[in-house]
Parts: C-alpha cells; structure tokens; sequence
C-alpha cells in the first residue's frame, strides 16, 4: 500500500455539497491531472471560498472532509455536455471550520499576509501536522484516527 498522502481542493459550498450528497469529489472544474493525483486512502479536505462559484456569501472555511475510495476515477455526467472526472470519497459528518483561527498554525498559511493566494491552485498537497489540524477543527479526528488504526 502506498504512503496516505493529504489534499485540499477549492469549490464553492453548493458544489462540495453536490459531491458530498453523491459521495464523489471533483477538482479544478472536473480536470482529470488532479483527480488521477488521488489515490485510494488518501484524505480530501474542501475548503469553500463562497457559497456558490463566483458570487453568494464568504464563506472562507473547511466544509467537508473524506478518504478516497478504491477504484479509479471515472467520467460523470452533469448534463449540458458536463462529463467531470470524478472519484469516490467516503465524506465523514464533519462541521465547518472556518480558517481565521488556523491561519497562524497551517503551513501554507502561516506568517503569510495574502493568505488566500495558496487557494487559487483549486487543489494542492499538504502536510499530515496540517490535515490533522484541520480534521481536528472540523470535529472529526477520533474518526480519523480509528480509520487510520484500522489500516
């Protein structure tokens, strides 16, 4: 099995809230590169900038976390000719943690005055001290920690 790597990816809220409904994730506006990144066993943490994409409240906060799924990514259909790569995430009930509070302790926000900037990738690896600083804000990192004793 290879080393759990831990990822970020950027959507508005309705669009994470789509993906956790249907149990799949999609990244860069459904682009296959960061998709195919992802592996089985690695951790998926959103954050949503805004309610929807490009307009609604600031939302500015880690929304939903989860683990991929075995299996490979595949092709989804959202109509109009929308066919995102997608993969399967196991979402975990987690409650919103916005990031003001962790912007002095995560590693790619951390001392950073344009903070925001690191987000603009739409989906990037961070460091485990990171993830479970995260998953610990979210409220979730007894699960985490069982499903990872588990392996």
């Amino acid at each position: 099995m290879s080393e759990t790597r831990y990822w970020i990816g950027v959507a508005s809220r309705d669009h994470v809230m789509r993906g956790v409904a249907g149990g799949f994730c999609q990244l860069s506006h459904g682009k296959a590169a960061p998709v195919k990144r992802l592996a089985p066993g690695d951790w998926l943490i959103y954050y949503a900038p805004r309610e929807r994409m490009g307009e609604g409240e600031s939302v500015q906060a880690f929304v939903a976390i989860g683990r991929i799924k075995p299996g490979a990514p595949y092709q989804g259909d959202m109509g109009a000719g929308s066919q995102p790569i997608r993969r399967d995430v196991a979402f975990l009930d987690a409650k919103d943690a916005p990031i003001r509070p962790l912007l002095d302790t995560l590693s790619f926000t951390k001392g950073q005055a344009s903070w925001g900037y690191a987000f603009r990738r739409g989906s990037f690896a961070i460091p485990e001290a990171d993830f479970h600083a995260i998953a610990n804000a979210m409220g979730v990192a007894e699960e985490i920690a069982e499903a990872e004793r588990r392996d």
